[in-house]
């Protein structure tokens, strides 16, 4: 039976060659995502480990504790701290640090990276172990700096050039001193580093007479463990915490990992989701495959083979295949892994060097996934192979499903669709997104598994609906309607590999859409403000930045959001947005529900959920503790619909700047008023007020509005890439399904050819069968996808109060038309290969 099995997989090479293709696909995508993400995550780790060379155990700094009514904060760490590590025994060295957000400019004014990454720190000493320099000298006083190589070859700085650069707060423009090596991982990953003097970089960060972080190298001889225990002795426990430089590497190696576990999750589930399309390709090669060979497989059993022999002999052919395509998928992975690292580096994102890392788990996978996916699609054809009778061998024709089999999947097809649309009912009424996701996602899986089971049914008068088209093609169309409809199970199968693939993508449209429309509503109708000027990176501006906008000449009003915690109560700390309270209300346009929009002296407003969550309505009391202690009684003024970008307590910051014991005010924005309104000229000159601060972002509406549309068009643009996969073994599919399909009607095309019919109308017909194919399963699948998105929305809805569901009739249009052109595409191969069959030999064919 195995040399039987065999000689089969030789014999149909052509035939078998589309589902190698699909499972390769789905393989390639598999192993070239862990490749990738293996490489990537490996490379990091490794450049992780080095940037902590220098370091054997790190004190840290502890947060204060809350005493009485005052609000704890991060302590420091002073120099007698420092010099009392650097002389424990066993201690070699120790060099305090200093680090925050830094800014730096290209040449032409534009931020160097996306602002997360730019940071700054502190060279320490004549030779600064952590940063070896490969050209200049060590930085001194604010008019120098030293920048990193990697930063310096991107924008094309060299030693003495002048750079332009902000610490969150106004422009500085010091001179490159010194071009220096570094295994840090934020400048691999793109980031930019610049250093300053010890003395210069506390000033401009805020710690005077303090660090960060004090890192302690251990002498020749003494362990990591040894050298903490000896730090112990001399360093306060209530006031510090330490780690060993181990843990420090261990612990960021574990964050990579976690980081790059999302991205290999993402990419797994979707070449999960090109495995499961073509899961529908094998069933259907090997369903044909099987009734093809029905008077060879039914002489089998005439001969002697049992069941289950045949049953073997089909999953020994299909575990040859997957085997073929498993070791194609993972050579093709590996490609797609490197491929995809170097086009990292072509689109600008940084990444350690390092080798291609293939593990063995990579391959076992690769082999694993390619065999098994392979043999349990073809299980089933397997097992109605082993049921063909022996007396099937007098017959050509192989018994068709029975009216019996059809009723007990239709019942089947529609008990899975009733659970799954309640199932996924009911998780878009649920009160929360984690409460609802469980039951969404299982009833979408019985749902579109119960719709494919009962695709055979809709077959029928889904087609139907497109005779009167059909007909206008004559009697080609009428032969591809009736040959769509002549297997609904054949159809089925070939229908479903491209509706789950649109159904993905169509759900994703809808989300996306609609949840792009409500952010953007919500981000530029509670606004009256014509810009909102911010950091680049999220961080706080400074207090002087209010003050400059306010000056500029056409500026009719300013109000910065001030971010502090207070205690409410005896409650846990809050945090409070101070604004100013005479602009705020020429600022904003939030819907007041209950008082009025007062804010100034002791009177705030609130919105919905805070008043919910304390009980307050307007006129209530209550008193607060501030962060130097001090304790004041306030009044709600007002209730007010909150949302994402403006919520919480608003207190007049006349009231509470007083009481912020920080080094200076956190405004987290500046909301800015002019009188002629928003303009590239008036932006242009808020911008020059700053100083054209490369830190500094100054943001119209549309600006706003163009953010966060460009941040879901490029998600969604990652999603198509991805689901494109799907498609791409949905064609697959499609070819396949038509290339059997000519050649077992092959007798048939013979017959119609010595009637009349010309090459011309055959390859009419095959091409109508292929498009009326794939627009059934588009429908199915944009469908299926509108629902989905429905229900989504409704769950999300739940956290969106503006939430409203947008069908995206552009794009679902240009859906329909990719799945006719699918059709157009798949067919073309077969419909030449039907034109071009010989007739009399065709007539003659068995």
């Amino acid at each position: 039976m195995f040399r039987t099995a065999l000689r089969n997989v030789l014999a149909h090479k052509a035939r078998l060659l589309m589902t190698v293709l699909a499972v390769m696909l789905g393989v390639a995508f598999v192993s070239g995502t862990l490749v990738f993400t293996n490489t990537i995550s490996d490379a990091y780790q490794k450049s992780s480990a080095k940037g902590f060379d220098h370091v054997d155990v790190a004190i840290q700094p502890g947060y204060e504790e809350d005493s009485g009514d005052k609000i704890g904060k991060v302590r420091k760490l002073t120099p007698e701290l420092l010099e009392k590590a650097a002389k424990v025994p066993g201690a070699d060295s120790a060099f305090g640090v200093v680090s925050s957000f830094t800014a730096l400019a290209d040449k032409n004014g534009k931020l160097m990276g996306d602002g997360f990454r730019s940071s700054g720190g502190n060279y320490w000493g004549e030779k600064d172990p952590r940063y070896p320099i490969k050209e200049g000298h060590a930085p001194k006083g604010e008019d120098e700096i030293a920048l990193d190589s990697e930063t310096a070859r991107r924008a094309g700085y060299q030693v003495g050039d002048t750079v332009r650069l902000s610490v969150e707060g106004p422009v500085l423009t010091p001179k490159v001193a010194a071009i220096f090596t570094t295994d840090d991982g934020n400048v691999a990953a793109g980031g930019s580093l610049a250093l300053f003097d010890t003395a210069t970089a506390q000033k401009l960060f805020h710690q005077e007479g303090g660090y960060d972080e004090i890192d302690v190298k251990a002498a020749s001889g003494t362990s990591q463990s040894a050298l903490r225990a000896e730090l112990e002795k001399v360093v306060p426990a209530k006031t510090t915490s330490m780690t060993t430089g181990q843990q420090l590497a261990d612990d960021q190696a574990r964050q990579i990992s976690e980081g790059m576990s999302s991205m290999r999750t993402m990419l797994l589930v979707f070449a999960g989701i090109a495995l499961f399309v073509g899961v529908f390709i094998i069933a259907n090669t090997f369903t044909m495959l099987v009734a093809q060979r029905t008077k060879e497989l039914a002489l089998m059993r005439a001969v002697g083979a049992s069941r289950q022999q045949v049953t073997r002999s089909v999953l020994v052919e299909a575990a040859l295949v997957g085997m073929v395509a498993a070791v194609s998928g993972l050579a093709v992975g590996i490609g797609i892994g490197a491929g995809m690292r170097s086009l990292m580096g072509t689109l600008g994102a940084s990444v350690p060097d390092g080798p291609l890392v293939i593990t063995p788990s990579t391959i076992l996978t690769a082999l694993v996934v390619g065999v098994i996916v392979t043999m349990l699609a073809a299980w089933l054809p397997g097992r109605r192979a082993a049921k063909i009778p022996p007396v099937a061998a007098m017959s050509s024709v192989h018994a068709q499903a029975t009216t019996k089999s059809m009723v007990l999947r239709n019942t089947l097809g529609a008990l899975l669709s009733g659970a799954g649309i309640a199932a996924v009912l009911v998780g878009s009424q649920a009160k929360s997104a984690s409460d609802g996701l469980v039951p969404m996602g299982l009833g979408a899986a019985l749902l579109v598994i119960g719709v494919f089971v009962l695709t055979p049914l809709l077959s029928r008068p889904l087609i139907a609906a497109a005779a009167p088209l059909l007909r206008v093609f004559g009697i080609s169309g009428k032969l591809a309607r009736q040959n769509s409809v002549r297997d609904p199970r054949r159809t089925a199968a070939t229908a479903s590999a491209l509706m789950i693939g649109l159904t993905l993508i169509t759900g994703l449209t809808v989300i996306a859409g609609s949840v792009q429309q409500v952010i953007d509503k919500m981000a530029t109708s509670a606004l009256k403000a014509d810009y909102v000027v911010s950091m680049a990176n999220g961080n706080s501006l400074s207090p002087d930045v209010d003050k400059k906008l306010a000056s500029v000449d056409g500026v009719t009003a300013t109000s910065p959001l001030r971010n502090t915690l207070i205690r409410v109560g005896s409650k846990e700390t809050h945090y409070v947005t101070g604004v100013n309270g005479a602009a705020i209300g020429e600022l904003t346009d939030l819907k007041v529900t209950d008082g009025s929009f007062k804010v100034g002296g002791t009177d705030v407003v609130v919105d919905q959920d805070t008043a919910e969550e304390y009980g307050w309505k307007a006129g209530s009391q209550f008193g607060v503790a501030y962060e130097d202690g001090k304790k004041q009684q306030l009044t709600v003024a007002g209730v007010y619909e909150g949302n994402k970008l403006i919520s919480g307590i608003l207190l007049d910051n006349k009231t509470l700047t007083p009481h912020i014991s920080s080094p200076e005010p956190a405004d987290m924005q500046v909301m800015v008023k002019t009188e002629g309104g928003a303009s590239e000229a008036t932006k242009d000159k808020l911008a020059k007020a700053l100083g054209d601060n490369p830190a500094i972002q100054v943001q119209d509406k549309q600006d706003v509005s163009n953010e966060i549309a460009q941040m879901f068009t490029l998600m969604l643009n990652m999603l198509y890439g991805l689901l494109a996969m799907a498609v791409i073994v949905a064609v697959l599919g499609v070819i396949n399904t038509l290339a059997m399909s000519v050649f077992e009607r092959s007798q048939e095309i013979g017959m119609l050819r010595a009637i009349g019919l010309e090459r011309g109308g055959i390859k009419r017909m095959v091409r109508l069968e292929s498009l009326v194919i794939s627009l059934f399963g588009g429908v199915l699948g944009i469908g299926l996808g509108v629902f989905f998105g429905w229900a989504a929305g409704e769950l999300i809805g739940s956290s969106l109060a503006t939430y409203e569901l947008i069908l995206p009739w552009g794009r679902m249009s240009l859906f329909l038309l990719l799945a006719a052109l699918v059709g157009v595409l798949a067919a073309v191969w077969p419909a030449r290969r039907a034109a071009r069959l010989n007739m009399l030999a065709a007539i003659k064919a068995e």
